[in-house]
């Protein structure tokens, strides 16, 4: 942008007092995509104006962890023509600017195929944030021979985000056979031992592979941001 139009940003308040939030609209300029809106524990009301607040700036809005009650509301205000629901993801996505997708893509794992909600969600957020990403789905352990197929595409990633509960071992797997960092994200799925994912993420932290770093337990929110942003910065340098 030129000086008069980061003059022009730059004069109003950095963040917006609805009373019950401050939403922060500064979040683009520092770190390069707008806050996102966690949905639990906000009634539909907040979380409609929230999201008028940021779709108010132009820019493209995410909301996670949305249930479709929510998203029929955002639909009621016929605000938002370009909205829609990623309902196995629970995103509302908001696309009011192109999205420039990145040359390489970013692989998404799935142990299995009950890992799908945590994996759609890191796909959502990272392919919001201008990332093309794959899923590679039920390609857990237990069938080793699924996951070798796909060893070249892993190969040829810049970062690859590996989604996982029971006993979590995919992650250490998949760290092994490339060169690149490994987003690990334990899942709560499993049967009584997993401690709702407990098992899983002590697994990812103690992995024997090095390169791998392990968010929360079902934050494929996280996973997908960080994996965006370190393909975009690996892009930037080629």
């Amino acid at each position: 942008m030129d000086v008069n139009q980061a003059v022009n940003k730059l004069r109003h308040l950095p963040y917006e007092d609805l009373g019950f939030a401050h939403v922060d609209h500064h979040r683009q300029l520092r770190r390069g995509f707008p806050e996102v809106i966690y949905c639990p524990g906000k009634t539909t009301e907040q979380i409609v104006k929230i999201f008028q607040s940021l779709a108010d700036k132009g820019g493209n809005v995410l909301a996670t962890r949305a249930e479709q009650d929510v998203f029929d509301a955002l639909e009621k205000t016929n605000q938002f023509p370009k909205i829609r629901y990623e309902k196995l993801a629970r995103a509302i996505v908001l696309e009011q600017e192109s999205i420039n997708s990145s040359a390489s893509v970013i692989p998404i794992v799935t142990a299995g195929t009950s890992d799908l909600p945590v994996a759609y969600e890191a796909q959502v957020t990272a392919e919001i944030m201008g990332q093309k990403t794959k899923l590679i789905c039920d390609v857990g352990v237990a069938g080793l021979h699924r996951l070798l197929g796909h060893v070249q595409e892993f190969q040829h990633a810049n970062v690859i985000i590996v989604i996982a509960g029971m006993e979590g071992a995919l992650a250490s797997v998949v760290g092994g056979l490339v060169d690149c960092p490994i987003i690990a994200v334990p899942t709560s799925i499993g049967y009584g031992a997993c401690f709702e994912g407990i098992a899983a993420l002590l697994t990812m932290l103690n992995s024997c592979a090095s390169g791998v770093t392990v968010t929360n337990i079902d934050n494929g929110f996280s996973a997908g941001v960080t994996a965006a942003l370190i393909n975009k910065k690996v892009e930037q340098k080629k």
